[in-house]
Parts: C-alpha cells; structure tokens; sequence
C-alpha cells in the first residue's frame, strides 16, 4: 500500500487544530500503508497552545505526528513538512492548511488519479475568503505567465497531492526559505509540461481564529516575489 504523509502548518490556531485533526485523520487512516502514512502538523512557533493540543491529541492518535519548530512563515513551515515526509520514505505528499477552509471529503477525488498524475492541484474556483484573496491570487497568476509563460488557474490552493518524486525533483530548485514553494510547485509542473491535473475544490471561509497574513504582509512577500522571480527563471 502507498504511504501517504498529509502535511499542514499551523499557527496560532488553538481554535481550529482540534477540528483540523478530527477532519483529516480519518483520511490518513484510510490510507494507511502499513502503518507508515501520518497526519503531520507543523507548529510555526505559536504563541497559543497549538502545540500542546496537537501533543494531547497525538496520545490517543498513533498516526498523528505533531512537529514545532521556531516561527518561520507559512511557506517555510510547509517546505519543512515536505522534506520531512521525503526523508520519512512518504510516496504521496498531500498538503492543506490548518483553518479549515478545506473539505477532507474531496481528498478522495485527488486521491484516485494518484497513478495518473505527478501532481493533482486544487483550482479554488470559488473563493470564500472574499474578493481580496480572490483578486490576489488572480494577479500572481497574470505575473507567473509573464515570467513564465505558463497558463494556471489556481497557483497556489493549499490542496495539492504530489508524488515523492515530483517533490525531491523540484524542491532544490527554490530557495530553502522560500515564502511561495506552492506557487512555483505548480508553476513547475506546467512549465515544464509534467502531468499535472487542476480539479476544482469549494473554499470555505476561515473557521476560526485571525489571518496572520495582512494586507500589509502580502504586499511585502509580493516584491520579494518578483525579485525571487526573476532569479529562480534566469536558473531555469
């Protein structure tokens, strides 16, 4: 059987993680490859509880696997949980976020083209986090066919299941920090025409808690996106 590691960040989300594990461990332990698949949460340094919830609930969930680590940002923290499930032999890399916008009961429908795909991208074809993200994402997307010269729906949905293999090959080609690693995992894939398939997802509002990232904070990962841009093309 497959192994399958789903990988979620988390920060300051001591009002949504319990919610968040009692949704998709279930999915972990469907697909449970001889004992070896885990529910891997990443604690981003939070300033709540969140790590000693995922630790309580952890003792009665063998397939859960909390991890912390010093406050690092939301990409970082994800390229954390992905080489973490490379070297833990992972074949199948899922990742979603920990607020809840998701919907495990349309994992399934990325799970069956496994064997079809190197990667299977969410398309947030409606957004529930209103029209500012919405507007956002669009705009990265006209950017990323400008530097590109690729065509995407939906560059960065944090529900994408990948294969070790896509990952261990496209991973070095970012920096080991990067703010956006979803954003160029997809970028990657049609850019370097692999087989790749966007299936559209329903996109909630967040469940509870507060956004960290601000108006404010995106306009300053913006720029360093341009810059980060530019350099990742010219190695390309």
């Amino acid at each position: 059987m497959d192994c399958l590691y789903i990988v979620v960040p988390a920060y300051n989300e001591s009002e949504n993680i319990k919610n968040l594990v009692d949704d998709w461990y279930p999915v972990v332990e469907r697909h449970d490859g001889k004992g070896r698949s885990r529910l891997v949460v990443i604690n981003d340094g939070s300033k709540d509880n969140t790590y000693e919830i995922l630790e309580e609930l952890a003792k009665e969930r063998p397939l859960l696997h909390p991890l912390t680590k010093p406050n690092g940002g939301h990409g970082p923290t994800v390229l954390y949980g992905y080489r973490y499930a490379l070297q833990q032999g992972a074949d199948y890399i899922f990742q979603t976020d920990s607020d809840g916008q998701t919907n495990p009961d349309e994992f399934e429908a990325f799970w069956s083209e496994r064997k079809n795909y190197d990667a299977v991208f969410g398309n947030r074809t409606v957004r529930g986090d209103g029209n500012d993200r919405a507007f956002v994402e669009k705009t990265l997307c006209r950017i990323l066919k400008h530097y590109f010269s690729v065509t995407i729906p939906d560059s960065n949905a944090p529900f994408r299941l990948m294969t070790a293999a896509y990952l261990r090959e496209y991973l070095p080609k970012m920096p080991e920090d990067y703010n956006l690693p979803n954003v160029m995992l997809t970028t990657f894939g049609i850019y370097y025409h692999r087989k790749v398939r966007f299936i559209p997802i329903t996109f909630k509002p967040r469940q509870g808690g507060t956004n960290s990232i601000n108006v404010k904070k995106i306009t300053k990962i913006g720029w360093q996106a341009l810059k980060d841009f530019k350099a990742i093309r010219r190695k390309m």
